[in-house]
């Protein structure tokens, strides 16, 4: 093997004979303009920085596999990478705190992404969900007010508690999340140690045009863990890619994370009379009314060769959809169909799917063309319209959608239930005694940095219209006096 090192050259090929020293006037004069390899070489540098995701912006990939263990799911479902037991599908996965900026500690209380491509042979399929099965809010006109409490005080540029407890107490669709947030598993042990769960319900569609209802959940193989609250502010300071580091680790040693998935299949008509609306984040379907049926198992295995390549330009989007696997009607969805690849759109460009960590292993035919970074020949001189009589791509009739019927007036609408407060209060009291103190301790702790008693009396109101006993203890540990007016039953 040859020791003689590469030349260094320019992004365009061309040889760099000195990457020590500009090119000056002298000694002491000013830099040349006709410097161009200083010019490109700073230019560049500018720019290496892509703006960081408004959600989800610290966060750790890798990639892997999946495969069926259910040779019966294709009785629900005609999604090809689904359609036989043993049948394998190359994916990625990231994972990643939700409020978090891009320097943020890997082990701040907060949601963590779980995001998923699975590079199928009809296309690429995403499923993005989160490490906890509900979500804040249930509409997506709230989501960029509630991001906005979760980010820096325009006035002060500091984190704002006032504000995160101000809009939560106004919010009570809120309170399901915010208690597995402030419980023991608010705060994975790793990334390894927690469940995914794909969030909203969609619909599968079989290939004799059958419907049904699903949700997603994968659960860790490795047993689900969480970390102390002050284990994790000592590793925020010590270590803040602590969760980055772990997953890093765990697979360059050959300790391969591993998550089983299980759906829950809800026959279509179903959702009409269910005693939950099926399609409201905020709430979960009871395993005990539609038990949980395992479908695969995923695997991770592989550590991007390139970080900034393979995981900080990942683009994933639930509009990201295969035959057999359609939406639903869940208005947090509806709004994420748009607002994640219209961010892509703005972070990476218009042509984000042509970077290779998005390009679709399916061979790709559309009348898309031009834009930022077109790399992959822009379509040659193959015709730009449809219908054309030129022997272009033309629709799939088999690949449409399954009918939904909708109905009612054009309006802004809210969801049926008002009942914020029965899955909570449910969740609260199938804790333990020790889980009930800490998550009790944890919301007080938060609740404590917001500087208005109105806003946590208000709070304290919701978590005695869910439990009585969580009402008097979250007051008895912040010292407040609670009105009879809050302490109101719930509806």
């Amino acid at each position: 093997m040859s020791n003689e090192k590469k030349r260094m050259t320019t992004a365009s090929g061309v040889p760099v004979g000195d990457n020590q020293n500009s090119i000056t006037a002298g000694q002491r004069g000013p830099t040349l303009i006709q410097d161009v390899h200083f010019l490109e070489k700073m230019a560049h540098f500018d720019r290496e920085r892509i703006p960081e995701r408004v959600v989800h912006a610290k966060g750790a990939g890798a990639f892997g596999y999946f495969e069926v263990t259910n040779d019966e799911i294709s009785k629900y479902t005609k999604a090809d990478f689904l359609s036989e037991k043993g049948k394998r599908t190359e994916m990625f996965a990231r994972f990643s705190t939700v409020a978090g900026e891009k320097g943020a500690a890997d082990t701040e209380r907060d949601p963590r992404g779980f995001a998923l491509k699975f590079y199928t042979d009809e296309g690429n399929y995403d499923l993005v969900g989160n490490n906890t099965p509900v979500f804040f809010v249930r509409d997506a006109m709230k989501f960029p007010d509630f991001i906005h409490t979760q980010k820096r005080n325009p006035r002060t540029g500091l984190k704002d508690k006032d504000a995160v407890w101000d809009f939560w107490s106004l919010s009570p669709e809120s309170l399901h999340q915010i208690t597995y947030l402030h419980g023991d598993r608010g705060i994975p042990a790793t990334f390894r140690h927690m469940n995914g769960y794909g969030s909203h319900t969609y619909k599968w569609v079989n290939d004799q045009g059958e419907a049904f209802w699903v949700t997603y959940s994968f659960i860790s193989d490795q047993g689900v863990k969480g970390l102390d609250a002050d284990v994790a502010d000592q590793l925020a300071g010590e270590q803040p890619d602590y969760h980055r580091e772990d997953l890093y680790n765990a697979i360059e040693n050959g300790d391969h994370p591993s998550w089983t998935l299980y759906v829950q299949i809800i026959p279509f008509e179903d959702y009409k009379t269910y005693k939950w609306d099926i399609f409201d984040i905020t709430k979960t379907v009871s395993k005990k009314d539609y038990p949980r049926i395992e479908v695969g198992k995923m695997v991770l295995n592989r550590n991007p060769e390139n970080f900034f390549a393979d995981v900080e330009q990942a683009a994933l989007s639930p509009a990201n959809l295969v035959p057999g696997i359609e939406t639903s009607p869940d208005k947090m969805l509806q709004g994420r169909l748009f607002s994640y690849s219209d961010t892509q759109r703005y972070r990476l460009g218009v042509n984000h799917q042509q970077i290779p960590v998005n390009r679709p292993k399916a061979e790709v035919n559309h009348y898309q063309r031009d834009g930022y970074m077109a790399v992959n020949g822009n379509g040659g001189g193959k015709p730009v319209y449809e219908p054309n009589s030129i022997d272009g791509p033309v629709e799939d009739p088999a690949s449409k959608i399954s009918p939904f019927e909708v109905e009612g007036v054009a309006d802004s609408v809210a969801y049926d239930s008002q009942d914020h407060y029965t899955q909570p209060g449910d969740l609260y009291r199938l804790m333990s005694e020790d889980e009930k103190s800490r998550l009790v301790k944890n919301f007080a702790d938060h609740m404590r940095q917001a500087t208005r008693d109105d806003i946590k009396l208000r709070q304290i109101g919701h978590f005695y219209k869910a439990d009585p006993e969580w009402g008097e203890r979250v007051a008895e540990e912040l010292g407040l006096s609670v009105p009879e007016s809050a302490k109101a039953v719930k509806n």
